[in-house]
């Protein structure tokens, strides 16, 4: 028995005429035909030839678009010539269809919302096309679910996003929003304009994390790399109310919320790892708990993580909340997935990684910022970390907009900065900004990060 879903399914567009507006689509083509701005309207929509519906009325655009491309005068005369020497005027109704385009324009002047409405309809069965494909592959594909749901979501985004392109505005709609901005920073001097982390000499080289940029924090092991991210998720969600999510491809969640924990109470962690716990160190541990229920940190502790499920993940939870930072840990544990074809070696598909962390940026507009090891180069010689030591790891360096580096120097002499937990934190890219270095306190038994006023340019 076929279930009620199914038959709605097979029924679907039968009987029914495809979304469409075939006024709409005549005085667009008049208009065009009849005055060069009116193309420049139209173009500046993105309409493309297959957003007509009717094969003359594609035909006919496209061929406005061939002289208006080549900067040839368009008109009912050069028009006509185009489409008979590509063999396409006959086709589409010969001079009789041109004639009735020319006398069918209404007004020039609503280019524009005749052009949007074409779009509209144009949209409607890119939706439908799409919604038809997934339940074809849904039946009769091989791939595994996460996959389909992937190849979905990105066929629907694709259609959202030419809705979103936004073309020219003039210069003051934005005057008065960027005022209102300076006059904020005037107040605040300390104001960033990303996502901060919380370590104030930091934000200022940094200006904080800014919107779709990947982030990349590297170190040599047990400097403090994962205790950097949390602090830094910590800040955000605590004392700025940003949503963060954390892909925790290392520990399980009960091992980060302990760390979480450790760093807002200021508990030895050890001690709370092998439960000796004072009586008079309860009270904090409440008071963080109560500190880290309001905040808006969200924890995904599947192991080897696939590009496609970090994708739908982080996408499902941007469109639930205002996702504001995406913390992975660490890049290096991720999987391609099933997705995509399997690289010759594991270098080849950490740059598939990388490149995809920086298109998760970049599509949900929200800074990633990523864990990663060092190549093992910086093993083999002392002194800090280069971005050369990258360049081993796919194209990490290339893909990232910052890269950090945590380096504490090896020395455990009194003096040294080691001794006294100071770690060296090197913004060693920043594409957009001055690259240099601060340093920062690292309470390690309590793996928390702690400013500290010196700060030198390099």
């Amino acid at each position: 028995m076929t279930s009620p879903v199914a038959s709605l399914l097979e029924s679907a567009g039968r009987g029914r005429q495809a979304p469409h507006s075939a006024d709409a689509e005549i005085s667009v083509l008049g208009a065009m035909l009849l005055d060069a701005a009116a193309i420049g309207r139209a173009l500046e929509l993105s309409l493309r030839s297959e957003d007509f519906y009717s094969h003359a009325n594609r035909t006919l655009f496209a061929s406005i678009v061939r002289l208006y491309e080549k900067a040839q005068v368009v008109d009912p005369v050069t028009i006509k010539e185009d489409l008979r020497r590509n063999g396409e005027l006959d086709r589409i109704g010969g001079e009789l269809y041109l004639t009735d385009v020319l006398s069918s324009v209404p007004t020039i002047a609503n280019v524009h919302y005749h052009a949007q409405i074409v779009l509209d309809h144009s949209i409607r069965r890119r939706l439908i096309a799409v919604g038809t494909e997934v339940v074809a592959d849904a039946y009769e594909k091989p791939d595994d679910a996460d996959t389909l749901l992937d190849k979905a979501e990105r066929s629907i985004f694709a259609i959202a996003d030419r809705r979103l392109k936004a073309g020219f505005r003039h210069i003051g709609s934005f005057l008065h929003r960027t005022v209102e901005l300076i006059e904020a920073l005037q107040k605040n001097p300390d104001q960033v304009t990303g996502v901060p982390s919380g370590f104030d000499d930091l934000d200022r080289l940094t200006g904080g994390f800014q919107l779709s940029d990947l982030v990349i924090v590297a170190a040599r092991p047990a400097v403090g790399k994962t205790s950097f991210a949390l602090n830094v998720a910590q800040h955000a969600s605590i004392k700025r109310d940003i949503p963060v999510a954390i892909f925790s491809l290392e520990m399980s969640t009960e091992q980060l919320v302990q760390r979480v924990i450790c760093s807002e109470a200021r508990i030895d962690a050890r001690k709370m790892r092998i439960g000796r716990i004072g009586v008079a160190e309860w009270p904090r541990i409440v008071r963080a708990c109560d500190r880290l229920q309001n905040a808006k940190i969200y924890i995904d502790d599947t192991p080897a993580l696939s590009i496609l499920e970090m994708r739908a993940k982080s996408r499902r939870l941007k469109s639930e909340i205002d996702l504001g930072l995406i913390v992975v840990d660490y890049l290096q544990l991720m999987e391609v997935g099933a997705g995509y074809s399997r690289a010759d070696n594991r270098q080849q598909e950490i740059t598939v990684i990388s490149r995809s962390l920086k298109a998760l940026a970049k599509e949900l507009n929200t800074p990633v910022v990523a864990l990663s090891q060092l190549s093992r180069a910086v093993e083999q010689r002392t002194g800090k970390p280069r971005l050369s030591d990258l360049r081993e790891s796919g194209s990490i360096e290339q893909d990232a907009d910052v890269v950090i580096f945590l380096y504490q120097e090896e020395s455990d002499a009194p003096d040294s900065d080691k001794s006294k937990g100071l770690v060296e934190v090197m913004v060693a890219k920043h594409r957009n900004g001055p690259v240099g270095s601060v340093k920062l306190r690292f309470a390690k038994e309590f793996t928390r990060f702690e400013n500290y006023s010196e700060r030198t340019e390099f």
